[in-house]
């Protein structure tokens, strides 16, 4: 593979952006950012990222009725979201999956967690969490 894989993070906390962004650089990814919704559709109308990790509580459109707009869209439909929230009751996660999301990450998250999550979905192999 000639270029690293381009991860889109849909994250309105800057903090969690920030960790998150120098984690996946550290491991060789190309990362955008994007604060809201709005945002991360300037970044998906000229870049097409292999993976797209989206914050659930969003300001304006909430990020899984972004999913579902994205799910919806031929240009979009096929990349995997993984959903990151504070909200890890199981009906949190089953509303993620509802909406498309592939995979689901808790807040915080460790390092090691993070970094096995997202390379087992860029590996093809996704999520086991049952």
């Amino acid at each position: 593979m000639s270029n690293p894989p381009l991860i889109l993070i849909v994250e309105d906390n800057a903090g969690s952006l920030m960790l998150a962004t120098v984690m996946l650089e550290t491991e060789g990814f190309q990362v955008a950012g994007a604060g809201s919704a709005e945002e991360a559709r300037d970044v998906l109308a000229t870049k097409t990222p292999d993976l797209i990790l989206m914050d659930i509580q969003l300001p304006g459109m909430d990020g899984l009725e972004f999913t579902r707009e994205l799910k919806a869209d031929a240009d979009t439909a096929a990349i995997p979201v993984i959903a990151l929230t504070a909200q890890v009751m199981p009906i949190y996660e089953r509303a993620a999956r509802a909406a498309g999301c592939e995979g689901f990450i808790a807040k915080p998250w460790t390092p090691e967690a993070f970094s096995r999550e997202i390379h087992a979905f860029l590996a093809g192999i996704g999520a086991e969490n049952e």
